[in-house]
């Protein structure tokens, strides 16, 4: 049976995994537990809410593993977190077993020197599973020549849109930045009082930022980033945003705020995830069935293809453990990575496994009865997730926090991106180097 403790951000005291080893022993430079799982020492889990109907899929087709699970809030401080795992080295026990990551940053320092919490699955987990996933999905996980994660779902950004205004107004879908724009202006005179972009939560560096190859974070050597935010990759995002923006057709309101529901019901199009389909348009702004579909991601012109990706979930594994508790814990990395009890059954993340996505879409997107031109979505989704842009670590600082920060109360005030544009490139710098990164501008 799963034990749950409830988290508040995050508890302040946490369930210890592996807290009663058997003994110790040094390999590799690291404390290992020798330890067997038992109904008196199960194998310990962390994971979110949404992620507890995933364990307990595991649960059931495992049913003699015990398992004890600690549940963590989905905005879990990544500060917080690591400062636990900080102690537990002192301590030498009390790591979780296996963890899905509450922010996909945490894998930085998870699988870093200090820290050294994840472990290197590159031989461990079968090279089959490992050839499952696209180079492009799986790129945040591949650190240093290793694999320290597997990742849950895949999130690219396609371009959304309300068909049946398409339809009724007589639009075409833009398969260009410039394109969307410029639509998007048509939209600002034509229908005063619609959207085409939502700008105030942490994923709009990624939708807009990253899908154009904009240098916010890129590890281009030996904990060196660079940063430069007059590159030209990023200024055509801040000129197209700002043209927009006077037009009022972008929405300082983030895709999360309280008064998303309002804005997003009125959202025509807009550069997102797989995941906006069902979490946002179906369940959170309620648009009526039959409305909404997707295409294939917008580009820039040459440029070559490209686009971002909001979110998509990782997973990972205790470096500390070995004997049966290894051998059980990468059997619950296996299952919760590709098994389509949960990754299709369950979930409503395109599966970043690629062999359960088809099975995926037909049950969660042509079955569903939700979507308008069903069929073009799958392609779509296909072609985004092949085309995620490299080029965009997972760091000791979020690009996408900053933006929060530093962006989103200056929309909130009614100025333009442009207002806030070198004092987010001052705070990236400053962040980077906070966290011992050089940095090349």
């Amino acid at each position: 049976m799963i034990g749950v403790l409830a988290a508040t951000g995050m508890a302040t005291t946490l369930a210890y995994g592996g807290a009663a080893l058997a003994s110790t022993a040094r390999a590799h430079g690291r404390l290992v537990a020798e330890s067997t799982v038992s109904k008196s020492n199960p194998l310990v889990i962390w994971v979110d809410p949404p992620r507890i109907p995933a364990v307990k899929a595991f649960e059931k087709q495992y049913p003699n593993i015990p398992i004890t699970v600690t549940t963590l809030s989905s905005s879990a401080s990544n500060a917080g977190l690591e400062a636990k795992f900080e102690l537990f080295n002192r301590a030498g026990s009390g790591w979780p077993d296996a963890i899905f990551w509450p922010g996909n940053s945490a894998i930085a320092w998870a699988a870093g020197p200090q820290i050294h919490y994840a472990a290197n699955l590159k031989n461990l987990v079968p090279k089959s599973v490992q050839a499952g996933y696209p180079k492009s999905v799986i790129a945040a996980c591949a650190i240093n020549g290793g694999l320290y994660c597997l990742r849950n779902d895949v999130a690219p950004d396609v371009l959304w849109y309300n068909a049946k205004l398409f339809k009724q107004w007589g639009y075409t879908p833009p398969k260009t930045w410039p394109q969307y724009e410029a639509l998007g202006l048509k939209i600002a005179k034509q229908h005063p009082g619609y959207y085409v972009a939502m700008l105030g939560d942490t994923y709009a560096v990624d939708r807009y930022l990253w899908s154009s190859g904009c240098p916010t974070n890129d590890l281009i050597g030996p904990n060196t980033v660079k940063i430069n935010l007059n590159d030209p990759t990023c200024t055509r995002v801040e000129s197209m945003l700002d043209a927009l923006i006077k037009a009022k057709v972008a929405s300082p309101v983030g895709i999360f705020d309280t008064a998303a529901a309002k804005v997003g019901a009125k959202l025509v199009m807009t550069p997102g995830a797989a995941w906006y389909g069902v979490y946002l348009f179906e369940d959170t702004f309620k648009v009526p069935a039959g409305q909404i579909t997707a295409t294939n991601p917008l580009q820039w012109p040459g440029s070559p293809p490209g686009t971002g990706d909001e979110g998509g979930g990782l997973w990972s594994m205790s470096d500390h453990i070995s004997g049966q508790r290894l051998t059980d814990a990468l059997k619950f990395m296996e299952f919760m990575a590709t098994s389509p009890k949960w990754q299709v059954d369950l979930t409503t993340g395109l599966p970043a496994y690629k062999p359960d996505d088809a099975a995926w879409v037909e049950k969660n997107i042509v079955k569903s009865g939700y979507f308008a031109d069903p069929q073009q979505i799958a392609p779509a989704f296909a072609k985004a997730a092949a085309e995620i842009r490299p080029g965009h670590e997972y760091l000791l600082y979020t690009a996408g926090a900053i933006w929060t920060d530093t962006v989103t109360p200056v929309l909130s005030e009614g100025k333009p991106l442009s207002a806030a544009w070198s004092a987010y490139q001052s705070q990236l710098v400053d962040q980077a180097k906070l966290n011992g990164y050089k940095v090349q501008t």
